[in-house]
């Protein structure tokens, strides 16, 4: 199986490079992985779960970094296992130019070899599912270079953060709601000289009065 092809990325060359030798930035963009890490300066030790058509397997194997050239690009070489879904191994050599100030073009070739149950799939359909796992590559390793621009303060927000503290006054009494007349204005505070709350007290009195005695009638 051969393939080749470039992509733009949003970001510096030397930025770039640096994210082609992070295996943390490589494991988030390798579909599949769930294991990246460095075992020597040039060399990789990865697991990543494959589906190929009706067959699914968990590859393990080692990656060898090769005519290392930063920032301009590197060759690398690897081999994994998948059981009894068989093996894969083969290289990849990937070169970055620098096309402006944060652009940089990421060309690559690979080539590679499956053997076991995988090759009997057939290349056709190889091909495809490498086509796709590539695309998903570098999506997301776009992505992770990509960082968005922080939103300036709108003028308003900016206004806000500056302006003095507002002091809130309580309201004055020219300012202060009007009660609603109530029938009990239009009785005096106390009718012939007792309070009002007297005068209820006895009425309530009253009729308690009434009902008790009204049962032994």
């Amino acid at each position: 199986m051969d393939m080749s092809g470039d992509r733009r990325i949003p970001a510096p060359r030397d930025r770039v490079w640096a994210a082609l030798n992070d295996p943390a930035v490589l494991k988030l963009c390798i579909p599949g992985c769930d294991r990246l890490e460095r075992e020597a300066d040039d060399s990789l030790v990865a697991s990543a779960s494959i589906k190929i058509g009706p067959i699914s397997a968990r590859f393990n194997g080692r990656v060898q970094l090769l005519d290392l050239d930063p920032p301009n690009g590197y060759r690398i070489a690897g081999e994994g296992q998948g059981g009894v879904a068989g093996f894969a191994k083969g290289g990849a050599t990937v070169h970055l130019v620098e096309e402006a100030a944060a652009v940089t073009m990421m060309s690559y070739t690979v080539s590679a070899q499956v053997g076991g149950k995988i090759a009997q799939l057939g290349a056709r359909l190889i091909d495809a599912t490498a086509k796709q796992m590539a695309d998903a590559f570098f999506t997301r390793f776009a992505a992770e270079l990509t960082v968005p621009p922080e939103s300036p303060p709108t003028e308003d927000f900016a206004a806000m953060s500056t302006a003095a503290p507002v002091t809130i006054l309580p309201p004055s009494r020219s300012q202060a709601a009007v009660r609603k007349p109530s029938i009990f204005d239009m009785v005096p505070q106390e009718p012939m000289g007792f309070p009002r709350v007297a005068w209820i007290g006895c009425g309530l009195f009253a009729i308690i009065f009434i009902v008790i005695f009204k049962s032994y009638l």
